[in-house]
């Protein structure tokens, strides 16, 4: 006669490999993974001597502490491979110097973006592209401490009372932290990175970012000292090609950069870099960039480099273009040119001067040259689909033509997006400012047409 087992996955007294069986002992092994770490991670902080860490190489540090935590594991008994055992060794030191899971991922140059949903549920963008990951916290007490680790160095909080924060980690990564009651399934944690060697000129003619020919154009403004916008949406490119065009910039200039978080990687010499400042825990001591950019007028500035502009500083910032500034550049976020220089005219109300419309659009059309729209695609990679010139005004619109537009033709069987770069014909009447400036563009610059295939 047979016997009746409870539990249908077992039969003939041996467990059958069921989804139900396998998933249950998955996590008991999880669970006991997490749990052995926790202990190390709790016995290697009493036996450290935090004083005489401080002092410590950190190579010399880091060898150590593993020597510590090898030898806890012996004396756990644990029973895990040697490959378990590294790995475990590298967990712990990640808790103790670094982000924990994140490390990683912070390691991983191909990651752009870090998105910490809850402490079960994180993804990354790899080249423009979102993937959910297996990266996992204990809790949302363990992800509260990575937060913490990370807003405390900086001398920041995080808490119920202040549940938001924008940090930097030591790279320059920004990063976006929000705790409940804010946020509703547990703490949630953003990092935007930047890699350490930024993309050159190359790599966006090699991307498909925009042609060669589009490249002279802008090189040509740059040099030729036009003021430049560059437009586009979160994680659009705006910052890499802003990068990208400040090489065009001479090494004989001084040059003022004003930004929210410092993203730009400049490489001349004579650069000085201002950072703007949130308040501190008493909600004093703020500085916005507005103020950054009247101060910058007083340091002798050839050009004025304004990370993003987002809200009151517009004015200052076209002031300063209208007043022997030119050839400064900037970024907006938009989603056409069109909508840019709308954005612009609210950022100027925003300062309470109360100057009419057309004032402030004569403003932005004497201050601003060309608008370099920037768009993600749905495969992920970024270009130039509007290469514009301001060219005046008609009554009370601004009038705008483009020189180069990209045209989306469809989606390969890869999921690639197809187009072509193509010019509209028309000579930009900045061409005259160019050649006045010794700078002599073919007149095949403005005619190529670029398939992408």
């Amino acid at each position: 006669m047979k016997e009746n087992y409870a539990d249908p996955s077992i039969r003939d007294g041996k467990a059958a490999e069921s989804p139900l069986l396998i998933s249950r002992l998955t996590k008991q092994s999880a669970d006991g993974y997490q749990l052995l770490k926790q202990d190390i991670h709790r016995k290697l902080l009493d036996k450290l001597n935090l004083d005489n860490l401080r002092t410590m190489p950190r190579e010399r540090l880091q060898g150590e502490v593993r020597v510590v935590v090898e030898t806890l594991l012996i004396q756990e008994q644990a029973p895990l491979s040697f490959t378990e055992r590294d790995k475990l060794v590298d967990e712990v030191l990640d808790e103790v110097f670094g982000l924990g899971p994140l490390e990683p991922l912070l390691k991983d140059p191909s990651v752009s973006d870090i998105l910490v949903n809850s402490a079960s549920n994180v993804y990354v963008e790899r080249y423009g592209k979102l993937y959910k990951t297996d990266i996992r916290f204990k809790d949302d007490s363990h992800l509260l401490q990575i937060i913490d680790k990370i807003v405390s160095a900086i001398g920041r909080r995080i808490d119920e009372s202040s549940p938001m924060v924008d940090a930097r980690l030591p790279d320059g990564s920004r990063v976006n932290a929000v705790i409940p009651p804010l946020a509703i399934d547990g703490p949630c944690l953003s990092i935007r990175r930047f890699g350490k060697t930024p993309l050159t000129i190359e790599d966006l003619i090699r991307n498909d970012t925009l042609m060669p020919a589009m490249l002279e154009i802008l090189k040509g403004a740059v040099k030729a000292r036009l003021n430049i916008l560059i437009s586009g949406g979160t994680g659009a490119g705006k910052t890499t090609l802003l990068n990208v065009l400040s090489q065009f910039i001479p090494n004989d200039e001084r040059i003022v950069t004003i930004e929210d978080a410092a993203e730009l990687q400049l490489h001349q010499e004579h650069v000085v870099r201002l950072e703007t400042r949130p308040a501190n825990l008493e909600g004093k001591g703020s500085v916005r960039q507005r103020q950054l950019v009247i101060n910058s007028l007083r340091m002798r500035p050839d050009r004025i480099i304004v990370g993003e502009v987002r809200g009151e500083e517009a004015v200052d910032m076209l002031q300063a273009m209208n007043t022997g500034h030119d050839g400064s550049l900037t970024t907006i976020h938009a989603n056409t040119p069109r909508d840019a220089l709308t954005r612009l005219e609210t950022m100027v109300a925003m300062a309470n001067f109360n100057l009419p419309d057309r004032a402030v659009r004569q403003q932005i059309t004497s201050a601003i040259n060309i608008v370099v729209q920037m768009t993600r695609l749905s495969d992920g990679t970024r270009k130039i689909v509007n290469l514009s010139e301001i060219i005046g005004m008609e009554g009370s619109v601004v009038t705008m033509q483009d020189i180069y537009v990209f045209e989306k033709t469809g989606i390969s069987e890869k999921g690639k997006v197809l187009g072509r770069f193509k010019p509209t014909g028309i000579r930009p009447k900045f061409s005259d400012r160019l050649r006045a400036s010794g700078i002599f563009l073919a007149s095949s610059v403005f005619e190529s047409t670029v398939e992408i295939r």
